[in-house]
């Protein structure tokens, strides 16, 4: 009894000193947002107030929307969305290889695993508009600046994330594969793309929902599509067009999500 009794207060320790940590950390990472609260002056009560007006003056100007340029409006929203199915067709064909190389289970070396998650580090480090205003420069105004920038920037996560799922596969079939004398392309075939299909396919279907409403934004800086008229809109204080025009991506992204997850559906 007296073993069980010191086994049961033992386990209380424990158990006290992991709710002691937990609080501890709890607290560290309320301060934390506290004090990023206050630097970025979201605590500031008063400048927040003083520009409640300006934000009703905003909405009253928006309303009603103005669709009479909606015919127009097609073409840019055709090419907005070529241009997210493109960019995310760039980024699944680069992540691929990238990502089995930014894997411990399928880096040939880890040269090159280094080599590969530095690859996936930096392309996730720049945003696409900051890419969009560079391939702009590079390639004109248009669509293109705007697939090579959606697609560069998703190869960052996108070969981040299948690179995590072939990390956590099972590796039960890979040793049984190796133990048959299979080729390293045939234990990438035949034992983990198997198991790491579905999770691409989501990923990849998440990547294109995102794309397409990034891809709105890059027409703010010349890449084409909605965006463009977005912006044209607001440099001419059109905002009941401006409010038309948010309307009309809104739909367009409710869409593309019910596409998404229809998609989902079908690959399960």
């Amino acid at each position: 009894m007296t073993a069980l009794s010191q086994s049961f207060d033992s386990i209380l320790q424990r158990q006290s000193r992991a709710w002691k940590r937990a609080a501890v950390i709890a607290v560290i990472i309320a301060g934390v947002i506290i004090v990023s609260s206050y630097h970025s002056g979201l605590l500031d009560l008063e400048r927040l107030g003083s520009g409640l007006p300006s934000l009703w003056q905003l909405g009253s100007e928006m309303v009603p929307p103005d669709f009479s340029r909606g015919m127009e409006w097609i073409g840019p929203l055709v090419d907005t969305l070529a241009m997210s199915i493109a960019g995310t067709a760039i980024a699944v064909l680069i992540s691929l290889p990238v990502g089995f190389c930014a894997s411990r289970k399928t880096a040939p070396n880890r040269v090159i695993y280094m080599i590969a998650r530095g690859l996936l580090n930096g392309l996730r480090s720049i945003p696409e508009l900051i890419m969009g205003i560079v391939f702009v420069a590079a390639v004109g105004f248009g669509a293109l600046p705007g697939v090579l920038a959606l697609g560069l920037h998703s190869v960052g996560m996108v070969g981040k994330f299948f690179a995590e799922a072939i990390e956590h596969c099972d590796n039960a079939p890979i040793e049984a594969a190796r133990a048959a004398g299979a080729s390293p392309f045939q234990i990438v075939t035949r034992a983990i793309l198997p198991q790491v299909l579905p999770q691409l396919a989501d990923v990849t279907i998440y990547r294109w929902e995102y794309n397409f409403r990034a891809s709105t934004i890059l027409g703010t800086v010349g890449a084409g599509g909605i965006g463009f008229e977005l912006m044209t809109s607001l440099r001419i204080m059109n905002y009941q067009e401006v409010l038309a025009i948010m309307l009309v991506v809104l739909l367009m992204v409710t869409v593309v999500d019910q596409v998404g997850a229809l998609l989902r559906r079908q690959l399960q």
